[in-house]
C-alpha cells in the first residue's frame, strides 16, 4: 500500500510538471462582423420610421399642452383683462388716450388705431400672458416637445441592432455619420444623430442651445408674445378706437353746454351726463364684454393655430427640424416599406 501511494504521487507530480511546461494556446481573436449593405438600408429604413414614430407622438404632446395654455389664456382673460377693458374708468382712460393720439396724429388716422392697438397688446401681455407664462407659454412647450422628441428617438433607437444582430459599436457609428443638427460654424453647433440621444442631458449640447436659441430669435416678431399686429387684434383695436372717437362727439356737446349755461350749471350737466353714460355702461356691458370676448377669441386662435402649424416658429420648429435633418439625409438608400409599431 506503501508503494502504491508513492507511485500516484509520483504520477501527479509529473503531470503538473507536464501541464506546466506547456506553452500558453493564444486566444482566439473572433473575426468582425461584416454587416451586409442590404442591412443596412434596412436599418436606415428603420431609423427614419422611429424618427416618424416619434415626431408623431411628439406632436400629440404639443397639442395637448397648447390645448392647456389656451384654456389658461381664455380662463385669464375672461377673469382679468375683459373686467378691466370694459369698465367704465377704463373706457374713460382709453378715451383720453385716443384724444391724445388724435391730437398727436394731426388728424391721421391710421396711426390712431396702431397705437391703440400696441396700447392693448402691451395690457393684454401683462395682465394673461405673462401670468400664464409662470405656469405655461409656447417657448416652454417647444423645448418640452423637441426634448421629448429626442428620448423617443434614443429609446426607439435601442431596438434596432437586437433586431438586426448588428454590434453595438458598428450602429452607433452609423448614428454618427447622420446629422441631425447642421448650424455649423462653429463646429459645435452641429451634432450627429448619435450625440443628440446619448448627451447627458441634451439641454447640455452646445448645438441643441444653438437650435433653442435660433428659434426664438426666428419667432420674436411672429410668437404669441407679439400679436398686437395679428390682423384679428387689430380689428378690435380699430372698432374700440372708432367707438370712443365717437363717445368724444357726445362730450363735446355736453361741454358746448357747458360754456354756455355757466360754470356752476356747467358742472352739474358734466356729472349728469358721467352719471347717465355709468348707467348706460352698466346695462351695456353683458354685451360688450361679449362680443369683445368673441373677437378676443377669434385673434388669439388664429395666433394659436399659427404656432402650432408653423415649422420654423412654432412649438414643433424644434422636432420638424431635427426630424428633417434627419430623414433628409437617408432619402437616398430609404424606401419606407415597414410599420413601427408606437410604444405606449
Amino acid at each position: 500500500m506503501s508503494s502504491l501511494r508513492s507511485l500516484i504521487v509520483a504520477l501527479l507530480v509529473a503531470v503538473s510538471v507536464a501541464g506546466c511546461a506547456t506553452p500558453d494556446r493564444p486566444a482566439k481573436v473572433s473575426p468582425p462582423v461584416v454587416i451586409p449593405e442590404s442591412t443596412w438600408r434596412q436599418i436606415d429604413r428603420d431609423i427614419v420610421a422611429v424618427s416618424l414614430d416619434a415626431k408623431n407622438q411628439a406632436t400629440h404632446h404639443a397639442r395637448d399642452a397648447m390645448q392647456s395654455w389656451r384654456t389658461l389664456v381664455y380662463q385669464r382673460t375672461g377673469t382679468d383683462f375683459i373686467p378691466w377693458f370694459s369698465g367704465y374708468w377704463t373706457r374713460q382712460w382709453l378715451t383720453m388716450k385716443v384724444t391724445w393720439y388724435k391730437l398727436s396724429a394731426r388728424g391721421e388716422r391710421d396711426p390712431t388705431v396702431d397705437r391703440l392697438a400696441d396700447y392693448l397688446q402691451g395690457q393684454y401681455q401683462d395682465r394673461v400672458l405673462e401670468p400664464v407664462a409662470r405656469e405655461s407659454d409656447p417657448d416652454k412647450i417647444m423645448e418640452q416637445t423637441t426634448k421629448l422628441y429626442i428620448w423617443l428617438l434614443g429609446e426607439l433607437l435601442q431596438r434596432i441592432p437586437q433586431r438586426y444582430g448588428v454590434p453595438l459599436d458598428q450602429f452607433n457609428r452609423r448614428l454618427q455619420g447622420i446629422p441631425a443638427i447642421a448650424l455649423a460654424p462653429p463646429p459645435t453647433h452641429s451634432a450627429s444623430l448619435y450625440q443628440i440621444t446619448h448627451a447627458e442631458p441634451v439641454g447640455t449640447l452646445p448645438a441643441y442651445v444653438a437650435l433653442v436659441a435660433r428659434i426664438r430669435n426666428v419667432s420674436t416678431n411672429s410668437g404669441a408674445k407679439t400679436w398686437s399686429s395679428n390682423a384679428g387684434l387689430s380689428s378690435v383695436a380699430k372698432r374700440t378706437s372708432e367707438r370712443l372717437a365717437s363717445e368724444l362727439v357726445t362730450r363735446g356737446v355736453a361741454s358746448s353746454v357747458s360754456l354756455v349755461v355757466g360754470r356752476a350749471i356747467g358742472m352739474m350737466i358734466s356729472l349728469g351726463m358721467t352719471g347717465f353714460t355709468l348707467i348706460v355702461r352698466e346695462k351695456e356691458r353683458p354685451e360688450m364684454e361679449a362680443q369683445f370676448r368673441k373677437s378676443l377669441n377669434v385673434a388669439f386662435d388664429e395666433e394659436w393655430r399659427d404656432l402650432i402649424r408653423d415649422p420654423d416658429t412654432g412649438v414643433l420648429a424644434g422636432v420638424y427640424y431635427i426630424s428633417g435633418q434627419i430623414e433628409g439625409s437617408l432619402t437616398n438608400t430609404v424606401t419606407l416599406s415597414i410599420q413601427y409599431e408606437p410604444i405606449p
